[in-house]
């Protein structure tokens, strides 16, 4: 990556800059890299975000910071309101009409993904994932759902999914509402005609790295660029107020580096 920015240094500006001012984002269970992008539109160009949160269920206009040991009392503590999440994920959230971003375990062309199980068999899978959540109900109503992929590789992206717990498009019609973006540790991609395509490669990744990496054909646009470098305050912000100890990394980290990551945050933390 260009001038030692890390890839999830870019993801996290990417994904800052689509949020806008005074709008209601959601930031899910175990999302601290969305997490990170929120608090740094809200320090940038959006100081005026609600967020709403699976982390006690509520809404606040006092974002929680980034941290492991501590959050849920933070989040308790400050919200506006706090509900049951049946009561969130089927009235409130569908009345306030937030921006999401979901990290899918697979997607296919037409932006379709699945976090339920890799595998044929829902009773015998290869591996469980962590399930679907309030996604049915939000993807088949809502215009502001976004996919984000730490790590993109075939695994993520391929033709066919195991499961779908996520509706997106396909080839003749729209089903639900469908994801606008996707942004990946590689490149930011729209839907083009209910296809997948790439509208920009991050600095030090070529087009010919993420057609190895992806499993099936995308579109390219036609005004394809390099994706925009985040600013030094950007850089700042992340690095040394908004997430000093790195706790966005830990979607990018297989198991064992995850567990020494979270090790390492924890005794920071409790000191």
């Amino acid at each position: 990556m260009a001038l030692d920015i890390t890839p999830d240094e870019m993801m996290v500006s990417c994904i800052s800059h689509l949020v806008t001012d005074g709008e209601v984002i959601v930031q899910g269970i175990a999302t601290p890299l969305i997490a990170a992008a929120f608090l740094l539109a809200r320090r940038t160009h959006a100081p005026n975000l609600y967020f709403a949160s699976a982390i006690g269920q509520g809404i606040s206009k006092t974002p929680a910071p980034l941290g492991l040991t501590h959050i849920e009392n933070y989040w308790l503590e400050y919200n506006l309101k706090n509900a049951s999440f049946t009561q969130v994920a089927c009235e409130i959230l569908p009345w306030l009409k937030p921006k999401e971003f979901f990290r899918p375990a697979q997607i296919d062309p037409h932006g379709n993904f699945n976090n339920i199980a890799f595998g044929q068999s829902y009773t015998q899978p290869r591996m469980r994932l962590p399930g679907t959540g309030g996604i049915p109900d939000v993807t088949t109503i809502s215009n502001k759902n976004y996919l984000y992929v730490p790590r993109h590789s075939r695994i993520t992206f391929v033709p066919r999914l195991d499961f779908i717990s996520g509706l997106g498009y396909d080839d003749q019609r729209q089903r639900g509402s469908g994801p606008i973006m996707v942004i990946s540790d590689l490149g930011v991609f729209d839907f083009h005609n209910n296809y997948l395509r790439l509208l920009s490669f991050h600095p030090g990744v070529s087009l010919e790295t993420i057609t190895h990496r992806t499993g099936f054909s995308f579109q390219v646009s036609e005004s394809l660029q390099e994706t925009s470098l985040p600013s030094d305050f950007e850089l700042h912000l992340l690095r040394n107020e908004i997430d000093p100890l790195g706790i966005r990394r830990l979607e990018f980290l297989p198991g064992s580096a995850r567990r020494a990551l979270l090790r390492e945050i924890i005794q920071i933390e409790n000191q």
